[in-house]
């Protein structure tokens, strides 16, 4: 989770500070579009992640219970010797 946010940060500032350096506007103006930008690209992706392992949590789980379903029907008890 941590790697999201640093990739997204880095993404966000790089953005930030390209769209507002080809603006061509002032460097303050363009350090705080690229500050702004990096941390709304780091809670994009942020998002972005928890939603991602959701889906792969929830993937694993349907195919465990599909998987679960399925061996019980092949697992017959073997008959007791007496």
């Amino acid at each position: 989770m941590k790697s999201l946010l640093l990739v997204g940060g880095l993404m966000g500032w790089g953005l930030g500070m390209g769209s507002s350096y080809i603006q061509g506007t002032a460097w303050p103006a363009t350090l705080w579009h690229g500050c702004v930008a990096a941390y709304l690209g780091a809670l994009l992706l942020r998002w972005w992640g928890r939603v991602w392992r959701k889906s792969l949590a929830q993937s694993v789980q349907e195919r465990q219970q599909a998987q679960d379903a399925i061996v019980p029907a092949t697992n017959i008890p073997k008959p007791s010797r007496i």
